[in-house]
This record gives structure tokens, C-alpha cells and sequence, in this order.
């Protein structure tokens, strides 16, 4: 397995986000928002200088985190045409930053989640997207229609599209309430469509914390990726700072100063456990 670091989680600088995932030995950055601009709002100078400045680092672009999707349901015609038109050009960034996939979401839910719902809106927008080159991975996402993996699941199978993948992301199943204890069971129900996964550590629905210090099993979690041979990014998505709880707002539009502030030193601590687990299966 590969380890990653959504690079706003340590900073909106980019030089101080290559730096920490340098000194860590991490080997990939997955960008969301940099220069406190949000990530659907990067434009291709900006694009450009991210894959550059991060490959003459020695190191890889791991995804690209566009919001896509992370919207009301698309209720109209234009809605879905707005929906479509921000994967188009998520897929044209992610495509220009050498990322080989694109992070989407499942919509906002209004009370319980409907997977089926939201997979055909989605199969009627990606029809004619997906591309070999970039891969679309849709992320448990904590108040979307796919907080679990058996929400995903179900979401999967009303798509019926075996190019698009999941980014299992246990830490908002546990957040959502709906799925108190993630693993083993839902890592064993979805492991062959995950592809990419996201850590982070709940403590119970109230907020996120210390890597370790939550409701997430990720000792257990990574030697069972070890285990089995697991080839794609695990992804650290701090969540945690110190001396403040990030609000609704702030997860929900993870960008600016005001979402990094606090992140730096954080992160690092959250880094360097997350090696040492992985140096204890190792």
C-alpha cells in the first residue's frame, strides 16, 4: 500500500505541504484546495504548477478531491446538466495534474439515504464521461445517499458501470451514526470495488480526532490491508486540531484558511502514527 495525504489537511502552502509529506517519507499528495482556492476553481497555470512542483519532489499526485456531487439532489434538468458540466471539467483538472482518478460524492440526503436513487442520476451524468485515463471513485461520504458500504453497494449496482470505484472512507460511516463499526464487516462486503481509501478517526459523532484516539480500528485495518496485498493509497484526511473542533460548515467545504489553520502540526502527529502502524506489519 501506498500512503497519501490530502495536502489542505497540513496547509494551503503548498512548499510547507511537500515538506511534511517529504520529511514523513509519505509518497503521494492528493490535492483538494491549494492557495486558498477551492478545488473546482483551479485554474490550469495553478494545475500545472501542483503536478510540477510535486513531481520535482520525488513525489505523486495520489487523486484529485473535486466536490462533484456534494450538492442537493439534482431535482431538475439543470441541475443534472450543472452536475455533469462540473465532472467534465473535474475530469479535464484531474487529467492535467496527472491524477488518475476523480473523487465524487453521491448528493446530500434528505433523511434516509437512497443509493438507488442517486445512482441514476449519476449513471444519466457520467454516460459519455468516464474515460479510461481517469477513473471516477465515489466516496462513503458522510451525509451523502452512501454513508456506508452497503449504501455503496446498492449504488453500484443500480449504476451498473464497472469503471467507477470506491473510495471507502470508514471514519463517515462512523460520523453519519449509520454504520457504528465499519470494519470487518463492510471492508470484507466492498473490498474488491475499494480503491482508494481515506483515514480518519471519529469519536462517536461528535468530532474527529487524534489518528488512534477514535471509534476506527485502523491498527486492525492496516494489517489486513497488508494482508491482503492492498496496492492502492491509504489517504490521511486529518480532520483533527489541536485546540479546535472543525464545524459542519468547515467539513463540508474543507478549504481556506480557516479549514487548514491548526492542520500542521496535527497532521504530522497523525502521519507518524500512521507509519508506525504501518511499520508494525511490515
Amino acid at each position: 500500500m501506498k500512503l497519501a495525504i490530502i495536502g489542505d489537511e497540513i496547509d494551503q502552502d503548498l512548499h510547507r505541504v511537500i515538506d511534511a509529506v517529504q520529511k514523513n517519507k509519505f509518497h503521494g499528495i492528493e490535492v483538494r484546495s491549494v492557495w486558498n482556492t477551492r478545488p473546482d476553481q483551479l485554474d490550469n497555470e495553478q494545475l500545472e504548477l501542483i503536478r510540477d512542483s510535486v513531481r520535482s519532489a520525488g513525489l505523486n499526485i495520489a487523486g484529485f478531491d473535486s466536490p462533484c456531487f456534494k450538492v442537493e439532489f439534482p431535482s431538475t434538468d439543470e441541475l443534472l446538466e450543472s452536475s455533469r458540466e462540473s465532472l467534465a471539467k473535474a475530469i479535464d483538472q484531474a487529467r492535467l495534474l496527472n491524477s488518475g482518478f476523480v473523487r465524487v460524492f453521491t448528493f446530500y440526503r434528505e433523511g434516509i439515504a437512497q443509493p438507488k436513487l442517486a445512482a441514476r442520476a449519476v449513471k444519466q451524468i457520467v454516460d459519455g464521461l468516464v474515460s479510461d485515463d481517469i477513473q471516477i471513485y465515489v466516496e462513503t461520504g458522510m451525509r451523502t445517499n452512501t454513508p456506508t458500504i452497503k449504501h455503496m453497494l446498492e449504488f453500484l449496482d443500480e449504476v451498473a458501470d464497472n469503471r467507477l470505484g470506491i473510495v471507502w472512507d470508514p471514519g463517515n460511516s462512523v460520523f453519519s451514526g449509520q454504520d457504528l463499526n465499519p470494519f470487518p464487516e463492510d471492508y470484507t462486503l466492498g473490498k474488491e470495488f475499494i480503491k482508494h481509501i481515506h483515514i480518519k478517526d471519529p469519536d462517536g459523532q461528535s468530532q474527529y480526532v487524534r489518528l488512534g484516539d477514535g471509534d476506527v480500528p485502523w491498527r486492525n485495518i492496516i494489517q489486513t490491508l497488508k494482508n491482503d496485498d492492498y496496492q492502492g493509497y491509504v489517504s490521511l484526511e486529518t480532520h483533527w486540531r489541536k485546540g479546535r473542533v472543525l464545524d459542519q460548515k468547515q467539513r463540508d467545504n474543507p478549504w481556506f484558511d480557516s479549514f487548514s489553520m491548526d492542520g500542521y502540526e496535527a497532521s504530522v502527529e497523525c502521519m507518524q502514527r500512521l507509519l508506525s502502524y504501518i511499520n508494525e506489519v511490515s
